[in-house]
């Protein structure tokens, strides 16, 4: 059976299954429950400093966007950091990791971005014997406007600054939590690399809004009659966590750097994705908030199924696997071609392939055969843009077939060149050609 026991920059835990800093994660009652479901670790909502509690707002902290069958696809949330105090978490924290000693318990904190600050708040954590911290350099509401949050997160030289202070005043590993609210990724992570931090995690919540009363004509959630940008996240931000954390796991300079993958992961394969891309293990949130804590047990034994079927047997054998096959466009294969085919034993005949076709692509698939309903991909039109395997809602009735080389591509009348060949070195390129003069 597969070992999915995780060890994340010395942090152990026995899945490499976490819960995101957040509501879940607020007090020693919700962890509790959470390590009995079978929750690998958690990272305790972002701890402040001392002093006047935070204010959160009293109505509705959250919006909500939904797919058609009401099924919850994103959040956005306007709540702050814990409004708890500092003094009864830390005592909580104590006292989870004493009664959980093999699962991992690590504290957010955001502070001020002063050294005395981040002085001040890390032997209070430090005593009490969590396994690391993690930097909130995320949060796009609230907190940014006081300098705090993505307001650091988004100025890579606050970022190296405050990690090399946390590598100076703590023996705890650090984990520096980036925000997606930024234009490259790679240069928050850099930062976070050269001031010593062990590990990244990401994505924090976008900034956002994600709906409008039409009534009120108020932002949502409303709070009396007014709105404001949150944090989206949930499973429709999977696809840019996706893509930061790859960027991070194969750019030169941050080449090796472990990463906690976060956004969006709601089951099983949205965490076995995320470890393929390079992730050293998957924070949740969204999923937890809507499902509860017992999703991990479905979590659990779905990646371990899936990696005992295909013979892997730690999470080292798929941790990064995926990496080495992302590149940049330019140099994706142009002599690959593919032609969409269609299953006629499963095609129900609903005709969204033809209308999506006809009306926003090629017009590559038919409607009509000699006045019978029927749908055939026209191969000298089709361009394989794989428009129609997206739309169709039967699983596998159109699928992409290659050309073999060497066969003729009905559309453009030629054979299929057997030779890579990519952007950089086209006759179309204007940089190729300068190159070549």
């Amino acid at each position: 059976m597969a070992d999915i026991r995780n060890n994340f920059v010395g942090i152990k835990s026995p899945n490499p299954f976490w819960l995101a800093s957040a509501p879940p994660t607020d007090k020693a009652y919700n962890v509790e429950r959470a390590f009995k479901a079978g929750w690998g670790g958690v990272v305790w909502k972002t701890l402040g400093e001392q002093g006047p509690p935070v204010v959160n707002v009293n109505g509705p902290r959250y919006g909500a966007i939904w797919g058609a069958d009401r099924r919850l696809l994103g959040l956005n949330n306007i709540e702050l950091i814990t409004d708890r105090d500092l003094y009864t978490n830390l005592i909580e924290m104590k006292q989870v990791k004493k009664n959980w000693p093999d699962r991992a318990v690590v504290a957010s904190i955001m502070v001020p971005c002063e050294e005395n600050a981040w002085k001040a708040i890390l032997p209070l954590v430090e005593e009490t014997e969590v396994d690391g911290i993690e930097l909130n350099f995320g949060c796009p509401h609230g907190m940014s406007e006081r300098g705090m949050g993505a307001a650091v997160g988004q100025v890579p030289e606050y970022i190296e600054m405050v990690v090399r202070w946390c590598k100076q005043y703590s023996r705890m590993p650090v984990i520096t939590k980036l925000t997606p609210n930024i234009t490259d990724i790679r240069f928050p992570a850099r930062a976070a690399k050269r001031g010593g931090t062990d590990a990244v995690s990401l994505i924090n919540t976008i900034s956002s809004i994600v709906s409008v009363d039409l009534d009120s004509f108020s932002p949502n959630p409303s709070i009396n009659g007014k709105g404001s940008h949150g944090g989206y996240c949930g499973p429709a931000v999977k696809p840019i966590a996706l893509n930061m954390v790859a960027e991070i796991a194969r750019d030169p300079e941050t080449y090796g750097l472990p990463i906690s993958g976060i956004g969006g992961v709601t089951t099983w394969r949205d965490a076995a994705e995320f470890l393929a891309l390079g992730a050293g293990n998957v924070q949740v949130c969204t999923a937890v908030m809507t499902y509860g804590f017992k999703i991990v047990e479905e979590m659990i034994t779905g990646l371990t199924a899936w990696m005992d079927s295909k013979g892997h047997r730690t999470l080292d054998d798929i941790t990064g696997r995926a990496v080495q096959n992302v590149t940049d466009w330019q140099y994706l294969n142009l002599n690959y071609i593919a032609k969409a085919h269609i299953d006629q034993d499963a095609c129900i005949k609903c005709g969204r392939c033809h209308i999506a076709c006809e009306d926003t692509s090629h017009q590559a698939i038919t409607a009509m055969v000699d006045g019978v309903r029927h749908f055939e991909v026209k191969e000298e039109d089709c361009v394989g843009c794989n428009l129609c395997v997206n739309v169709c809602p039967v699983e596998n009735c159109i699928t992409m077939d290659a050309l073999p080389a060497g066969s003729l591509d009905k559309r453009t009348g030629r054979p299929v060149d057997p030779n890579y060949a990519n952007w950089t070195t086209h006759p179309n390129n204007p940089m190729a050609r300068q190159a070549a003069e």
